[in-house]
């Protein structure tokens, strides 16, 4: 197997990449960055002068020092005599090198010094930066780790791409599977101690980064019968383990098992709101969402704190076109501050070697242009937020603005119908109504389930930003529908200002919520996005009517195909996405459409875009992409390895490009993959 080119980042001040990763160590919270590898070069016709290189590498087998020191001898081959260094052939000498390794669990970076020709010294350093001896049960902790990290940091967009990273694959054989699962199996217990996804507030036995890892590998190799049997095991120790058991049988399409299984625990565990998740999800993927609900209301009141169980609910009550009361839901999820992932804090290098692997060139369009930043503020939400966006999204798809609009105000307390009511009383707990249920309308005056969308008057004077903007039809059919600008609702706040009015019209709002600050901001964001939205198919409508062709960059329709897809206009968003290749290759742009090509069973568009990714990633330095290795094992499952095979064969593309993809379905028939006997 070919592997990918080194990229190598030259130091102003020898040792600084070093020193840096060691001043960093005390702020690391989560699994920590990629591994770091410094190399010391010398030129032996030369001056003798030493220069310090470093690079980063993920999927390096962690589990002692020689494996480590292995490592770091191929690159003696790789990057030794005759180098393309800076586009001239240069010979260099590798005098000493040093991995990096983060632990997680202990908090420690295990590190090993290799001299040339002879030495090898493995030791921890700590947070204070003293040295301490790398033991056993450490070296295992930071094997583990490196599985975890392999996989948090495949996927890295062009946005948050770390700059000379290589990526491997730390799995590849069934004997390095077993030695995986394990170390996760005793380990398992600590595993809290890594952190969790930003959706969980209190990382615990079930929801943390060695969880979600186990279960990443399972669903991304298929391999469900080994996943059964690590969770078997630990349920008898840790009954609250079911709940990840059940997942992995329900994708192994143990339906029947699953169900007894959760049966049984729920009534051992009945508080337990990941059992009750999971219970929610099965009976909603079913068709039941009444089922689900009545499961998703018992999670929240075992778990009140957790913004998981919050957003299932209001999942759940949008599936059930309960729109109000999955605002009110939305409203009474608890919001956390997102957590960014330990990247890697490098001083500024003297320059960059990143060379081009001649394997992984397809055409000359390989080479990411320059992305332009999205400036809708939807792009860069995050954590909590972007789930709650994208139920928001969920809800204007279904109903359309005007009506979302019209439920907001229905159910939340706008500004001037504050600013217009003499006396404030206690508003009733959005959080016990949702849970409860209660029917919003039977609340209300007849009169003002008749009021018109936005029913608040429109503030004055200082308050002209909430007025109406008329913008261009989301519907090219429909032209009389345009975009509301939203009012303001009243800010969960203290507000002494009074009026004048008296209080005739407070029956009409008493039933009402304040809404959340953060949610009247979501609403802002959503209209950003819509308001953009229809100008942009407005635009092409026109260009369409004259028979002209619609002249933006690659980055605009990208950016284009990225906002049709967050509001869920599949077909708009395929379309921008073929205009934007049309122009110069995207790796966002092949992603979107790979998603909808296996949607549609399109087998060789889908391997269109499978090869390409493929060899971009090689030109990254990337031999393994998570996403890429589950969608060639569907394919695989769906159409049989031999079809596979010769439909990637029968493309007119470089040889050397199809045997890169040829390396995932060689990992599928490692694993003994559904369809891979050949």
């Amino acid at each position: 197997m070919v592997q990918p080119a080194v990229p190598e980042l030259v130091e102003v001040d020898l040792h600084e990449s070093l020193e840096a990763r060691t001043e960093s160590l005390l702020t690391l919270r989560q699994l920590g960055p990629p591994d770091l590898v410094h190399l010391i070069k010398v030129q032996p016709k030369g001056t003798h002068k030493e220069i310090g290189t470093y690079h980063h590498v993920t999927g390096i087998d962690a589990s002692s020092s020689a494996s480590l020191a292995a490592y770091i001898n191929t690159l003696t081959y790789s990057i030794g005599e005759n180098q393309i260094w800076f586009g001239k052939p240069q010979s260099w000498k590798i005098q000493a090198g040093t991995y990096c390794c983060y632990n997680a669990f202990s908090r420690v970076d295990m590190r090993v010094d290799v001299s040339f020709p002879g030495s090898v010294d493995a030791y921890a350093v700590d947070d204070r930066g003293e040295r301490r001896v790398a033991t056993e049960p450490l070296w295992l902790e930071t094997y583990l780790c490196s599985v975890l990290r392999a996989y948090a940091y495949a996927e890295d967009s062009v946005q948050t791409r770390i700059v000379g990273c290589r990526r491997f694959n730390p799995i590849v054989s069934t004997e390095s599977e077993h030695r995986f699962l394990d170390a996760a199996e005793r380990l398992f217990a600590k595993g809290w101690q890594l952190g969790s996804d930003p959706e969980v507030q209190v990382p615990n036995l079930v929801s943390n980064h060695l969880t979600t890892g186990v279960l990443k590998y399972i669903q991304t190799t298929g391999r469900f019968a080994s996943g059964v049997n690590l969770f078997e095991k630990l349920r008898i120790k840790y009954p609250e383990v079911a709940s990840l058991l059940a997942k992995v049988l329900i994708d192994a399409d143990e339906e029947v098992k699953a169900v007894q299984l959760l049966y049984e625990t729920i009534k051992v565990l009945p508080m337990d709101h990941a059992l009750l998740s999971v219970q929610a999800d099965f009976c909603q993927s079913k068709g039941r969402s009444d089922l689900a609900l009545e499961c998703a209301k018992r999670a929240v009141n075992s778990a009140p704190s957790e913004f998981t169980t919050w957003a299932k609910l209001a999942e759940i009550y949008i599936a059930l076109e309960q729109y109000e009361m999955a605002l009110l839901t939305l409203n009474s999820c608890p919001m956390f501050t997102y957590q960014e992932r330990d990247f890697p804090r490098m001083p500024q290098p003297a320059k960059m070697h990143l060379p081009i692997l001649p394997e992984s060139m397809i055409d000359e369009s390989l080479d990411e242009y320059d992305v332009k930043q999205d400036p809708l503020p939807a792009a860069s939400l995050k954590g909590t937020f972007a789930t709650a966006y994208r139920l928001l999204t969920e809800i204007v798809a279904q109903v359309g603005w005007d009506t979302l609009l019209k439920c907001r105000s229905n159910v939340f307390v706008m500004e001037e119908e504050y600013r217009h009511e003499k006396n404030a009383s206690t508003v009733t707990n959005a959080s016990t109504t949702a849970l409860r249920g209660n029917s919003l309308e039977a609340e209300r005056k007849p009169e003002e389930l008749e009021k018109p969308n936005g029913s608040a008057e429109k503030p004055n004077d200082e308050k002209e930003v909430t007025e109406s903007i008329a913008a261009i039809s989301i519907s090219e059919s429909n032209a009389d529908t345009v975009i509301e600008k939203p009012e303001q609702t009243k800010e969960n706040d203290n507000d002494e200002e009074g009026s004048e009015d008296d209080s005739k019209n407070y029956t009409q709002f008493q039933n009402k919520r304040l809404c959340e600050r953060w949610l009247d901001n979501l609403f802002m964001v959503l209209y950003e996005d819509l308001r953009i939205y229809t100008i942009w198919r407005g635009e092409i409508q026109k260009q369409k009517m004259k028979n002209l062709p619609v002249e933006k960059s690659a980055s605009d329709w990208e950016i284009h195909g990225e906002l049709a897809e967050r509001l869920h206009h599949v077909d708009e968003a395929i379309e921008a996405y073929r205009n934007c290749l049309n122009i110069r290759f995207s790796s966002k742009a092949f992603r979107g459409l790979l998603v909808a090509q296996e949607k549609a069973r399109d087998v060789r568009g889908a391997l269109n875009s499978i090869i390409r990714l493929t060899a971009w990633n090689y030109r990254w330095y990337s031999e393994f992409s998570p996403n890429l290795l589950n969608s060639v094992r569907k394919l695989i499952a769906e159409e049989g390895a031999i079809k596979f095979r010769s439909v990637v064969q029968s493309t007119n593309l470089p040889q050397s490009a199809l045997d890169l993809t040829h390396h995932y379905s060689e990992i599928c028939v490692a694993f003994r993959s559904s369809g891979s006997e050949m």
